[in-house]
This record gives structure tokens, sequence and C-alpha cells, in this order.
């Protein structure tokens, strides 16, 4: 199966504060995503596991850009998210958790912690939260956070918009307690 690729986007934000005092270094979110024709669009597939196995060249790909832009190092946050245009099923925006979860446990040395996801079924322009979480503990409260996925003109009804994001540290000015980094065991993903 042939991955049918319209466009291709990567964003990075620079946030210097949040109301509080401006951070010595600001904290980078990037989003990367990938516009596809959605082969299922309109009808019902039973086989959707050859779909998922290729999207995960797409999920590598979208991972390497984010890793480079923000320096893999410096990456201790991450989602995925998909939007399904309205020809296209739940299940379609499903197979980006295999494949893109994947791609960047594979990219960044594979951490443990669980790559949180949103997804929705939605119209061109259709704007979707994407959950980030620390890489190594579920559990870090500071590293709850989230980034904005869209684009204008996608997806068209007959596409999927593909998504994976990543940041470089905690919210600004981070307060609540939980977790912290320095008391992550990094086990099973969860503490």
């Amino acid at each position: 199966m042939t991955i049918e690729i319209r466009k291709t986007v990567l964003t990075v934000e620079n946030i210097f504060h949040d109301g509080g005092p401006v951070l010595e270094a600001p904290l980078q979110c990037a989003v990367a995503f990938a516009v596809v024709k959605n082969p299922f669009a309109g009808r019902y597939e039973e086989n959707l596991i050859d779909f998922m196995k290729e999207l995960r060249t797409v999920g590598f790909d979208l991972a390497t850009r984010l890793a480079g832009a923000l320096g893999k190092e410096n990456v201790q946050s991450y989602g995925k998210a998909a939007i399904v245009g309205l020809n296209g099923e739940a299940e379609h925006g499903a197979v980006w958790h295999e494949a893109g979860g994947w791609a960047m446990r594979e990219v960044l040395g594979n951490p443990k912690a669980m790559v949180p996801a949103s997804q929705v079924t939605a119209s061109a322009g259709f704007r979707l939260i994407m959950p980030l979480h620390y890489i190594h503990a579920s559990y870090v409260r500071s590293h709850f956070n989230l980034v904005e996925v869209g684009a204008v003109d996608s997806p068209k009804p007959d596409e999927i918009l593909f998504a994976l994001g990543m940041a470089t540290g905690p919210r600004p000015h981070s307060r609540l307690g939980g977790l912290l980094i320095e008391d992550v065991v990094g086990e099973d993903g969860q503490r």
C-alpha cells in the first residue's frame, strides 16, 4: 500500500512566559503533520493493519523532523493526534496510535511513557488539541501540556491529517507539585 501525501507542515512555537517571569530559555513546542489520502474514505475496510504499518514511515519522517528542530536531547514531552476527513471513520485515525507512537519512541531512543493522543472526525480547518506528557513517566504533572493542530485546508473529506508533537520542557511557571522529573524511576513509563 502506498501512502499518498498531499503536504507536510512543521511549526515551532517559542513561549517566553505565560503571564509570569520571563523564562531563561523559551519553552519550544513543535508540531509536524502530514495530510494523506484516506484509502478507505467512503467505504468500510476490514483490514487496516497494512495501512497502519505503512504509516510508520510517515511517523518516522515527522518524528525525525521534530527532533531535528528541537534537538533530540532537548525533547521532554510528546503527543500525537489525527483529524479524519468527513468521509472517513474514527478507526482510520486510530491507526496512528501504533504508527505515530512507535516512530517517536524509535527516534527518541525508546522512552517508556505512553504517547498521549487525541483524534476527531471533522471538516477542513478544525483545530484539535493534542495532549503532551513527559517522555519517561506519564505522571509528571509539570509536563501535562497541549499544542494546537490543524490547517485551514485540511483534511479534505477524503484525507487524514496525522500529527506528532514534542516540547522541550514543562509548562511555563509550573508550580502544582506532583511527581518531579528528578524523582522519576522510569521503569514502567508511569512513574
